[in-house]
């Protein structure tokens, strides 16, 4: 049965199942996002992947996406965070040009998303915001978003530290539309997670092991094979935790940051200067490794807990379709 959130989640996205391939770096290539729109759900372009990693002019990947998805409408990925000059009017051109190409729907994450929300507003389309508490929610409802995306403790990736109904339950109160994000791998996880009363549900991991993502096969076949135990948590990648298989690299690597790294990320205007290193260096990191397909004795691939419930490589549009099966036969909460 359908709910009054999720029917809401519909009519802003254009969208006719309540899921979301979420943004990947490096693995939202042009297919993977345009697989998913095509079949129902909602694909979201990461722009850096999209141009850095696969090598498209923006403009022309965004074209392409609505081309594979057949008109049906992509969302788009904006870090509004203010690490530099340089990257602000970069993603402010971004944002521009994916509104002329007919972009509505926006995800935003890290920094304060009002800039965003005043100029997709301004054309009827809507803006969701990243949160793992209710204090981000707060700031993201007071920036005028539409809704918020509730990052858990199962997420794969920037991960929170509440589970999906803990979160939930924290958030709701906000009187927005809510997007889980984590921890769904199979359609009974699905249906089962909305019936907590999400409005939608925000996968990552899944969308890997599916026959459009370029991700190498390692990479696919690591999630495929791993359990929940094989997923850990580490801060050495970005400076704040992120969701990993424990691959040989991970391992060596390990997972706490050392002291001045502490202090940097404590500090009101050092935590910029470390959350840009971090980044450069772990963007280097995952176009270097993560798209060659290796053992992974030299690299590091993202996954959440859903792992425990993906057993194969299938294409998106069946996995979608699985998914609002699933949907259309739960019960509302």
């Amino acid at each position: 049965m359908t709910t009054d959130v999720q029917r809401a989640f519909l009519a802003q996205t254009g969208a006719t199942v309540p899921v979301i391939c979420g943004p990947m770096y490096p693995c939202s290539n042009p297919e993977l996002v345009a697989a998913v729109s095509a079949a129902g759900g909602i694909g979201v372009v990461q722009p850096i992947s999209l141009t850095y990693v696969h090598g498209h002019d923006y403009r022309e990947g965004l074209r392409l996406m609505h081309r594979l998805a057949g008109g049906r409408p992509i969302g788009f990925n904006a870090l509004v965070e203010k690490s530099s000059k340089v990257y602000e009017e970069r993603m402010t051109r971004w944002i521009d040009i994916a509104l002329e190409e007919g972009v509505r729907f926006f995800i935003t994450s890290l920094g304060n998303p009002r800039w965003v929300v005043d100029r997709v507003h301004a054309v009827g389309g809507v803006v969701y915001h990243d949160v793992i508490n209710k204090r981000w929610g707060e700031k993201g409802r007071d920036a005028g978003v539409d809704g918020l995306i509730a990052v858990n403790n199962r997420a794969g990736g920037h991960l929170g530290n509440k589970d999906p109904r803990v979160l939930f339950d924290e958030l709701a109160p906000l009187g927005l539309p809510l997007i889980a994000a984590g921890g769904v791998g199979n359609a009974a996880e699905f249906a089962q997670v909305l019936g907590l009363g999400y409005a939608a549900v925000q996968c990552g991991t899944r969308f890997i092991a599916t026959t459009e993502c370029k991700s190498g096969d390692a990479y696919k076949q690591a999630i495929v094979a791993a359990g929940e135990a094989d997923i850990v948590s580490t801060q050495r990648l970005t400076g704040v935790p992120v969701a990993v298989i424990n691959t040989p690299y991970i391992q060596r690597l390990g997972t706490e940051i050392n002291g001045f790294w502490r202090w940097m990320f404590k500090g009101r205007k050092t935590k910029h200067w470390a959350r840009t290193w971090f980044g450069l260096t772990g963007l280097r990191r995952l176009k270097r490794d993560q798209l060659r397909g290796g053992s992974g004795s030299n690299e590091y691939w993202q996954a959440g807990r859903s792992v425990a419930t993906i057993n194969a490589v299938e294409p998106a549009g069946d996995i979608v379709r699985q998914f609002e099966a699933a949907w259309r036969g739960a019960p509302a909460p």
